[in-house]
């Protein structure tokens, strides 16, 4: 479709009168953006979601459009004011409780990748873990459940096995080094810690029940 054609589909269509084809040349070189409701009417005019019109969202705004809702939905959804949520999202600062967190993620249907990254505790966790696998795991299964809605003994599986598995690559690095054992060790480590992440959520995924839906 030539942008003439686009503009004119979201014209009549949905009444956006100043639509023009500059206005679509616009979107596609990046040089603006368009509001919740331009995207919506450009989605249905090009009969596609919002979603496929969006790269990966990271933001909770731009999760809510790849889901096509508007803030009164996703607010009613986690019980926050509209005004409340509207200032989060301009923000891009979640700042509800963990009942409404919860909510959050059920209402934009988020993985909990992207559920940790939107609420903004994704370095929080990342370091739970770190002191996790370091330590006594067991007493982080508590803090990490706090910021997941996950059953406290998957938590507890998974927090098992990163803690053997950070343990084990350890005593394999140092058994395996030589002389030069304990920089191997410490370099094995250091990789290990920096992608605890991608551990965890690939622990998680393998988990059954370890996801939001």
């Amino acid at each position: 479709m030539a942008h003439g054609h686009v503009a004119y589909g979201m014209r009549a269509s949905y009444g956006l009168a100043y639509i023009t084809p500059d206005t679509i040349a616009a979107w596609e070189r990046g040089l603006a953006s368009p509001t919740s409701a331009e995207l919506t009417a450009l989605a249905g005019t090009l009969w596609c979601s919002p979603g496929e019109l969006m790269g990966a969202a990271t933001t909770l705004r731009e999760h809510r459009l790849a889901r096509g809702l508007a803030p009164e939905d996703v607010a009613r959804g986690c019980g926050v004011e509209i005004q409340a949520y509207l200032r989060m999202e301009e923000t891009d600062t979640w700042r509800g409780n963990e009942r409404q967190s919860a909510a959050l993620a059920e209402v934009l249907r988020l993985p909990l990748p992207d559920f940790i990254a939107v609420i903004g505790r994704a370095d929080d966790l990342a370091e739970l873990l770190r002191s996790a696998v370091t330590s006594r795991w067991q007493g982080y299964v508590r803090p990490v459940s706090k910021l997941l809605p996950v059953p406290k003994r998957h938590i507890e599986d998974v927090l098992q096995q990163l803690h053997a598995d950070y343990q084990s690559r350890m005593v394999r690095t140092l058994s395996w080094g030589g002389g030069a054992g304990a920089d191997a060790s410490g370099s094995a480590g250091k990789d290990y810690l920096d992608k605890i992440l991608e551990h965890f959520w690939t622990q998680v995924r393998g988990t059954a029940g370890g996801g939001t839906g």
